[in-house]
């Protein structure tokens, strides 16, 4: 029987693999097109190496940050649990590996029973056993054969799913770095920006007392006093401000380093030099180094796969199914002659599933299309952030030329005004207060500018994919 079995069964499961082998049911996957030569704005590509491959330590050489960067890539939380679904998902493709293998169960059982007389219809039972003791050991496996490659194609959506686990897991790592980054100059140009206001508080209180004294001289009148008191508590109501941003600044920045709210050492605006050498590198190389649209691709993948598996549902499955054991009335002779078996194969047709199968398929394709946008948006929204990043540090430099040198002209007219308002009646403090406001905001300016250089280095460095390579 089992002869004829495998007799007339091979020839439909040759080609069954043969049809699956020509791949009339899935297909195979191939990384979406989405136009990398149009990435770029108004972006000439001179080198194609990129500073994505850099190291973040050969970007960011403030050893302070360096090591704040350290603690947060230990302690934050949100990279912990991002690394917790890395586990999740492993041990998901764990589970899809094995689904390729037979299940195997083994059992043992005592039955024990008991016959009534009046069920034997034997009219006397004497010399009949009533009571009946039996012994059961059996091992049973089933295996099913993957013809039309729902297997294969569940391993391979499983296995995305796995790997964009993983790049998701590396772009929060980058915006970690870049947070982090970011927070620090925030907190060194508030610093700059405190003690420029400080300094300016020493002065307009010299201001003042000076005001006081020309007025007692006959030089200028009582507004000018009172215009220099005015000034004078205008800059130290800004302090406060100032440093209850700087507050905040360490807070957040300690969530992100994953500590308690306090106070986070740090070093000065003054001695940050940017990262210069700016390489982007062709665009077709953001898919190798922006962890971010790995992730959004996977994610496609991992829909594709999902069709293909809907598409099996539409066709038969071919389960193998095979039991055996010992069975015996006697626990003494339970190992003699008391051997069974069998081995079915057999093929399960959906018949009245078929608007289930439908619904199924039609609802993988949407969600294989959604992922494609996604895909397609993330390409977009890379070619966004590194022409901005890039356009920011150039104007940042352009400004920095120009803000020295509207500094060292407004600290001249400061000069000047205050000069002639000792020695001459056609200056008021008006003049003096206003170049003094001036040269308050270029320096603040100045602080900013120097802010916004530092910050688009690493930006661009994140928007081009760094920080996890090495």
């Amino acid at each position: 029987m089992k002869y004829k079995f495998l007799k007339y069964s091979t020839p439909f499961v040759l080609i069954i693999l043969m049809l699956n082998s020509c791949g009339v049911v899935n297909k195979k996957y191939v990384t979406p097109d989405v136009e990398y030569t149009k990435t770029y704005r108004d972006i000439e590509v001179q080198d194609t190496t990129s500073i994505a491959t850099l190291a973040w330590k050969a970007i960011i050489t403030d050893s302070i940050l360096q090591g704040l960067i350290e603690e947060g890539l230990q302690n934050n939380l949100d990279l912990k649990t991002a690394i917790e679904n890395i586990n999740q998902a492993q041990a998901s493709l764990t589970e899809a590996k094995l689904a390729f293998l037979p299940s195997l169960e083994g059992s043992a059982q005592v039955s024990k029973s008991k016959t009534s007389e009046a069920s034997l219809n034997f009219g006397s039972t004497d010399g009949i056993n009533l009571n009946t003791t039996s012994y059961l050991g059996q091992l049973s496996s089933s295996w099913e054969l993957d013809v039309w490659g729902k297997l294969r194609s569940n391993k391979r959506s499983v296995l995305a799913s796995f790997l964009k686990t993983k790049a998701a897991t590396k772009a929060i790592q980058t915006q970690l770095i870049s947070d982090i980054s970011i927070s620090y100059y925030n907190l060194l140009a508030l610093d700059k920006q405190l003690k420029i206001t400080q300094e300016t508080l020493k002065n307009r209180i010299v201001d003042q007392e000076t005001m006081k004294f020309l007025k007692e001289s006959a030089v200028v009148n009582g507004a000018a006093v009172v215009q220099s008191e005015a000034s004078r508590y205008e800059i130290e109501a800004s302090i406060p401000d100032i440093e209850l941003s700087i507050q905040q600044q360490e807070n957040a920045l300690s969530i992100l380093l994953g500590r308690a709210s306090g106070y986070v050492e740090r070093s000065s605006l003054e001695k940050q030099t940017a990262f210069s050498e700016l390489k982007i590198g062709l665009p077709a190389s953001l898919l190798r180094n922006r962890p971010d649209i790995r992730a959004s691709e996977m994610e496609f993948r991992s829909a594709f796969e999902d069709v293909n598996i809907a598409k099996t549902y539409f066709y038969p499955s071919l389960t193998i199914t095979a039991s055996g054991g010992l069975s015996s009335l006697n626990i003494v002779s339970f190992f003699d002659n008391s051997v069974f078996y069998n081995l079915i194969g057999g093929l399960t047709q959906p018949i009245f599933s078929n608007g289930e199968n439908k619904a199924r398929l039609k609802i993988n394709q949407s969600v294989q299309q959604q992922a494609y946008y996604n895909y397609k948006s993330t390409w977009l929204t890379a070619g966004e952030e590194i022409s901005n990043a890039l356009f920011q540090y150039k104007k940042a430099k352009e400004k920095q030329e120009s803000r020295s040198k509207q500094i060292a002209a407004l600290e001249k007219s400061v000069e000047f005004t205050q000069a002639l308002i000792k020695y001459t009646s056609t200056t008021n403090y008006t003049d003096v207060l206003t170049t003094q406001n001036s040269l308050l905001a270029a320096q603040l300016d100045a602080v900013s500018d120097k802010q916004q250089e530092l910050q688009a280095v690493i930006k661009l460095y994140r928007a081009l994919g760094g920080g996890w390579l090495n």
